[in-house]
């Protein structure tokens, strides 16, 4: 798959961003199978436990959680689908909300909507998408969000040789402002080239610390074989992920903080590989997010393949203004609550 560079001239620097949704290729070819229809919400238990009981005490009302759950599996007959983990200690975002962000940079206006538009329209176009979801879904709450990418891969090797670049800590706070009068949730998101995640993600401490901040991880430039960032699509281990769960646990433990969500993105096999060791705890819900782009089918046939058929815990679709458009039509809420499992993270750029 081709990659292409995204130039941005920001303040004192010129950086070379790697973005993804920049080029015009398609991130899978597979084909899809069709979906069953949209089944009502449940709204209460009719099963046995979907999930396993935690040694703390976790203040939910389990039996509404496995109704929940089971409303998100969308009626999945395999047995896959709803992951048997343990339930979420108290304040859990997830399966009691969905969540719809809008992702981006703000030195770019390739890498994302988060950057491309001035912010107030921005603003507000995401609060229209969030109403649309709700409406679609009126059975589950809508929280929008400010998916920021806080630490970008780099063409250039940068002083240390990382081939990534950590944002200014200002523009964190900016998200946290923008967030604030639209009771955005914010999510730093966390490019690695040749760093590591253990590495990365501790530098961001002092904003995952704060309640409504989230994390995510982007397998596509973890480079471990020393390629430059974008030249091939890069991976992550269930090591690589469980350091950022474990990272966060910590912290949510540390700061009696309400659990975390994590959100890793995805779209092909290789990108994350031992998917049946990643870890799910009380303290951290874990987003498998399908992160490519392109035809309808091809959307969906990633989706079936590395979300559907390798469950973590709970799963994201992304949706791209441009590209999805190009080569196709982008998909309707309504249409992806026609997916098993329907996804509880929606993310446009």
């Amino acid at each position: 798959m081709k990659k292409s560079i995204c130039l941005i001239a920001a303040p004192v620097l010129a950086i070379l961003f790697f973005a993804t949704g920049c080029n015009e290729d398609a991130k899978a070819k597979v084909v899809a199978k069709d979906e069953p229809a949209v089944a009502p919400i449940v709204t209460k238990a009719d099963s046995t436990p979907v999930v396993t009981e935690n040694s703390q005490k976790s203040s939910i009302d389990t039996a509404d959680y496995n109704a929940r759950m089971k409303a998100l599996s969308n009626n999945d007959s395999t047995g896959k689908w709803p992951v048997k983990t343990p339930y979420p200690l108290a304040g859990a975002l997830l399966p009691y909300n969905r969540i719809i962000s809008f992702y981006g940079n703000l030195y770019s206006k390739k890498m994302g909507i988060l950057g491309e538009i001035p912010k107030d329209s921005m603003l507000k176009k995401l609060q229209g998408e969030v109403a649309q979801w709700q409406a679609a879904d009126p059975g589950i709450h809508t929280i929008p969000a400010l998916h920021y990418i806080a630490i970008t891969a780099q063409g250039a090797a940068g002083k240390d040789g990382k081939h990534r670049l950590r944002m200014p800590l200002s523009q964190v706070d900016t998200m946290l402002n923008w967030a604030k009068p639209i009771g955005a949730l914010v999510f730093v998101d966390i490019q690695v080239g040749h760093s590591t995640v253990k590495a990365e993600v501790p530098t961001l401490e002092k904003y995952l610390a704060i309640p409504n901040v989230h994390l995510g991880i982007d397998p596509e430039f973890s480079m471990k074989g020393g390629e430059v960032p974008g030249s091939k699509i890069g991976t992550f281990s269930a090591d690589d992920i469980n350091d950022a769960i474990d990272f966060l646990a910590e912290l949510v433990r540390k700061n009696n903080l309400p659990p975390k969500v994590l959100i890793v993105h995805r779209f092909t096999q290789g990108m994350v590989t031992g998917y049946t060791k990643i870890k799910t705890v009380p303290e951290v819900q874990v987003v498998m997010d399908m992160d490519g782009f392109g035809s309808r089918i091809l959307k969906k046939g990633t989706y079936l393949r590395y979300i559907y058929k390798e469950p973590v815990q709970f799963t994201g679709f992304k949706l791209f203004y441009k590209n999805d458009n190009q080569t196709d039509k982008m998909y309707t809420p309504k249409e992806l609550l026609q997916f098993t499992p329907r996804p509880s993270y929606i993310q446009y750029q």
